[in-house]
């Protein structure tokens, strides 16, 4: 089943929304109105083998000479090679 992302155009709310068949209908929880607009969104993918380290990232990347790991540096949680 497709997880989908709705605006309501009465309300103004976004939400989500599991759509078991093309074509239900969709109401918005919050005031049950039935002018929704399907929004674009993305997916993600998990996998069972760990990512690479950011780009950013690499030998002499976290040095002193180069300005260090900062908080949100290579993928948020400091340097993978100190």
């Amino acid at each position: 089943m497709p997880l989908y992302e709705y605006a309501c155009a009465g309300c103004g709310a976004t939400f989500e929304k599991l759509v078991r068949r093309f074509g239900d209908a969709v109401a918005c929880p919050a005031c049950a109105a039935t002018d929704v607009e399907k929004q674009l969104s993305v997916f993600a993918v998990a996998t069972a083998s760990p990512s690479a380290p950011f780009a950013g990232c690499g030998a002499g990347a976290c040095s002193p000479e180069a300005g260090g790991c900062g908080p949100g540096a290579c993928g948020g949680g400091g340097c993978p090679l100190e």
